[in-house]
C-alpha cells in the first residue's frame, strides 16, 4: 500500500488553497478530487464577490477569516496577476423600515474593523442613479475577482512546491488508525492509500464523507442543508459602477446586484429550495420573484431584461428555520483524531476567506 504525507479531499478554491499551504510548508501533498478537474462545483456557482466582512457577527469564523482573508487575497492577487477588480458595493435600505436593519451592519462592520461610508438618499444616486433607496452604506474594499484564475494560480503554486491533483478519484471511505489513515477510493482503478494527515475539504459532501471514516466519532459531525440559489443574467448594458446589495434575508444576502470582470451585469442568488441532494437544475416560474425584489432598488429594470442564468448550492451546517451557521474547522483537539482536519459548512464567504482559510488548517494540523 502506498504512503503519503498529506491528502486534501476536495479541488475546490478552499481545497486548493489549503493543498499551496501545506506544499509550501514543506509537506508532500497529494489532492484528490472526484470530478473531472477542479473548481466545478460551490467555487464556480458563485457571485465572485471578494466580501468585505461586514455581514458576520463578531467574533465568528466568518468574520476573522473574511477580514484577514480578504486583505491576503487583494495582495496574491497582485502578485500573482489574478484578475481582479476592488470595485465596491453599496447596501441599501429600500425603504424607512429598512433603516433600522441598516444601523446593525454598520455597528457589525464597525465592530469587525470594515470601514463603511454613510450615504443619504442623495448620496446613494450619486454612486448609483439607476438606484432608489432611502439610505446606504458604501463599502469600498468590496470587490470582483477572475474565481477560475485564482484556482489556477492556487494549483500552480501547489504543482510548484510538489503537490499532485489526482481527478476522477472519489474519495469512498477510510479507516482511522493509531498512526495513519487509510482511504480507499473508488473510480475505474480505485485503490488504498495510507496517510500521516487528511484534510476534508469536500464542500457539499464532507459531512456525508466523514460519516464514512471508520473510528470517526459521529457526534462529531453536524447536520448538512443545502440552500439553492439561482441566477439571472441582465440582458444589455448594467446601468450600474458599483455592486448593489439590498437588505439581507433570512437565509442570505437578498437579491442582489453583481458584476463580473467583463461589465456583464447578474442578480442574485435567492434562497429558492433545500433540496435534500445537490440539485443544479435550473427551475421555471422564478421571474416574477426576482423583478418584484430587484425593483425595489432598480425601479427602472425594462420587462424582458432578465435572462436565466445558472444555479448555485451553498453547503450549510443550519437549515432553513435556523440562524445562519458558522465556518466549522474542525481538527485533533476537537474530535480527538490525530492529522485530521474536517472543514463543514464552508460556504461564502469561503472564497474571500480561502487563504485565512488554508493558514488555520494548518495551525490546526501542524504537529
Amino acid at each position: 500500500m502506498e504512503t503519503v504525507d498529506m491528502v486534501v479531499i476536495g479541488a475546490g478554491v478552499v481545497g486548493l488553497a489549503v493543498a499551496r499551504r501545506l506544499a509550501l510548508a514543506g509537506r508532500e501533498v497529494l489532492i484528490l478530487e472526484e470530478q473531472p478537474t477542479f473548481g466545478t462545483q460551490t467555487s464556480s456557482r458563485n457571485s465572485e464577490v471578494i466580501h468585505a466582512g461586514l455581514y458576520y457577527p463578531t467574533g465568528s469564523l466568518k468574520a476573522e477569516l473574511c477580514v484577514r482573508g480578504k486583505e491576503a487575497l487583494y495582495r496574491y492577487c497582485v502578485e500573482r496577476g489574478v484578475a481582479h477588480r476592488r470595485i465596491g458595493k453599496v447596501l441599501v435600505a429600500c425603504d424607512e423600515s429598512e433603516l433600522a436593519a441598516l444601523a446593525t451592519y454598520a455597528q457589525r462592520a464597525a465592530a469587525n474593523g470594515v470601514p463603511l461610508q454613510p450615504l443619504t438618499a442623495a448620496e446613494v444616486r450619486e454612486f448609483e442613479p439607476a438606484v432608489r433607496a432611502v439610505a446606504g452604506l458604501y463599502s469600498a474594499s468590496t470587490g470582483i475577482i477572475d474565481s477560475h484564475g485564482l484556482m489556477l494560480a492556487l494549483l500552480g503554486d501547489a504543482e510548484q512546491a510538489g503537490a499532485m491533483l489526482v481527478t476522477h478519484t472519489p474519495v469512498v471511505g477510510a479507516r482511522i488508525e493509531s498512526d495513519a489513515i487509510v482511504l480507499r477510493t473508488g473510480g475505474e482503478e480505485p485503490f488504498a492509500l495510507r496517510c500521516r494527515g487528511l484534510v476534508n475539504a469536500a464542500g457539499l459532501y464532507a459531512q456525508d464523507l466523514a460519516r464514512r471514516f471508520t473510528g470517526f466519532p459521529t457526534d462529531r459531525i453536524p447536520p448538512t442543508f443545502y440552500a439553492k440559489g439561482h441566477y439571472f443574467t441582465l440582458s444589455g448594458r448594467a446601468p450600474f459602477q458599483h455592486l448593489v446589495y439590498p437588505m439581507p434575508d433570512h437565509a442570505g444576502l437578498g437579491i442582489h446586484v453583481t458584476l463580473d470582470l467583463g461589465g456583464q451585469g447578474k442578480f442574485g442568488p435567492d434562497v429558492s429550495g433545500w433540496p435534500a441532494t445537490p440539485d443544479y437544475a435550473f427551475e421555471a416560474g422564478l421571474e416574477d420573484k426576482f423583478y418584484r425584489a430587484i425593483r425595489r432598488y432598480y425601479p427602472d429594470l425594462p420587462d424582458g431584461a432578465l435572462q436565466p442564468g445558472y444555479t448555485g448550492i451553498r453547503p450549510k451546517v443550519t437549515g432553513p428555520t435556523a440562524a445562519a451557521g458558522d465556518f466549522i474547522i474542525q481538527g485533533p483537539t476537537a474530535h480527538g483524531v490525530a492529522g485530521l482536519v474536517n472543514l463543514f459548512g464552508i460556504e461564502s464567504p469561503g472564497l474571500t476567506a480561502c487563504l485565512a482559510i488554508a493558514e488555520r488548517v494548518w495551525e490546526e494540523w501542524r504537529p
